[in-house]
């Protein structure tokens, strides 16, 4: 792909995410260890997603026409900082407010990357007469390739700065037998082997805060300096209008009247049941209760660096595929294009409402129920993506043979031209020859 404008602006974006959530990110893993007294830990993570549902509500739209994208990510990346100087000195006082302003700059920050990358892939398309969905794709392949490594340096911090603070746990059979897909919050008391500690030095702790504020701080001085804003004659014409402020705090709502946004909304909170299943059951069943506490960093460094590369992998297959086997990430900005905001808005909405589902029954139910549901959850949201597809497929006629080898239709739209040009015509000849030419498979 040509280095454009566009390109590079989706570049960094995705580098300005990377040092943000390679902050957050690290932080969030060790919260319920770091932060255990009374359940504080867990009980900040579940406010940050309880107020990430309201801002997605109502603040994403707004905020994006009134101050543009860059500017929005500028200021909810701010939101995310907060919370990383809340933990130099954790308390009730300190990471429950401080988890609320997270949780409202959130869904900003995501509606909005979603959003400037919808609109740089469009523009770089119509720059090289390319399709649309193909650019975007591949935009959010190169962000999601970026971005998931967030998850191999916040651990890595993370795990060499506790390495020396976790005794080696004393795994034998019959623990064993309590892990996995057995494991129920009934048997936590009964899983004494792993040695972990309810308070850590004050040291530890500030440099753990220090490291993360100061990742993060450069991220959000990153974007405020080199991203363009590509929008801010859109901003511009907004401000000047007459603004409506309730009709844009309700549109995430009303955008809910498109069919296909509801049959959307199962496979969207399925994404909060899978994050929130891998965050807190995944780590605790599978890896601490097996192997120690000591290697939950660097198991999800593994997971973080697979998610870097296929990211990029399914990106590039979309442009043979169509976006039917690869959808998930670009789904939104491919189907909403007239109103990526609201779209994106509901991803952030719907997702967060699975998370907070999740971490709900979290300490209810077995590992071996948590998976069933998150199956059920799956197939429905499998089927009724299938629903918004056939919809798709039955509006555009030969929607599907596009989604599916849309460069080949490319190209067999162009013969159809060619057979219907009549032969004196030298010139137009040549030209739909040399546009042939040019289609890449």
């Amino acid at each position: 792909m040509t280095i454009t404008k566009e390109t590079k602006n989706a570049v960094i974006v995705s580098f300005g995410f990377l040092l943000l959530f390679t902050a957050y990110g690290g932080l969030q893993t060790v919260q319920s260890s770091l932060n255990s007294d009374e359940g504080l830990g867990l009980a900040s993570l579940s406010v940050i997603y309880a107020a990430l549902i309201t801002s997605s509500m109502f603040l994403p739209p707004i905020m994006i026409k009134y101050f543009g994208c860059k500017w929005t990510i500028v200021m909810s990346m701010c939101c995310y900082v907060t919370f990383s100087i809340g933990n130099f000195h954790p308390s009730w006082y300190t990471l429950i407010p401080t988890a609320v302003i997270l949780g409202l700059g959130g869904a900003p920050l995501w509606s909005a990357k979603c959003t400037y990358l919808t609109i740089c892939g469009n523009r770089y398309a119509e720059k090289f007469n390319k399709l649309p969905e193909n650019v975007v794709n591949h935009y959010f392949g190169i962000f999601f390739l970026i971005f998931q490594s967030s998850a191999v340096w916040g651990n890595l911090m993370s795990s060499l700065i506790f390495q020396y603070t976790s005794n080696e746990a004393n795994i034998t059979e019959e623990h064993l037998s309590y892990c996995g897909a057995a494991n129920c919050p009934a048997y936590d008391s009964m899983l004494n082997t792993n040695v972990t500690q309810t308070s850590y030095p004050a040291s530890t702790i500030y440099l753990l805060s220090g490291v993360y504020t100061g990742v993060g701080l450069s991220g959000v001085i990153f974007v405020a300096i080199f991203l363009d804003q590509l929008d801010k004659q859109d901003v511009d014409e907004f401000k000047k209008k007459k603004i409506d402020v309730y009709t844009h705090l309700v549109s995430t709502f009303t955008h809910l009247k498109d069919k296909r946004q509801v049959l959307l909304i199962v496979m969207t909170m399925y994404s909060g049941f899978e994050q929130g299943f891998l965050a807190g059951d995944y780590t605790k069943a599978y890896v601490t209760c097996a192997l120690g506490i000591q290697y939950v960093g660097y198991c999800m460094i593994c997971f973080g660096a697979s998610n870097s590369v296929f990211s990029l992998t399914f990106g590039k297959l979309s442009k043979y595929t169509g976006r039917i086997p690869l959808f998930f990430y670009a789904l939104y900005g491919v189907l909403f294009l007239e109103h990526k905001e609201a779209a994106f808005s509901n991803y952030r909405l719907w997702e967060s409402v699975g998370f907070v589902i999740a971490f709900a029954y979290a300490n209810f139910l077995c590992i071996k129920i948590k998976l069933i549901i998150l199956l059920i959850v799956l197939l429905i949201g499998m089927t009724l993506y299938g629903v918004v597809e056939y919809t798709e497929y039955s509006k555009a006629g030969r929607g599907a043979t596009s989604q599916i080898f849309p460069q080949r239709t490319k190209i067999k739209n162009i013969l159809e031209v060619e057979t219907k040009i009549e032969k004196p015509v030298v010139e137009s000849d040549i030209e739909i020859h040399t546009t042939i030419s040019e289609v890449k498979f």
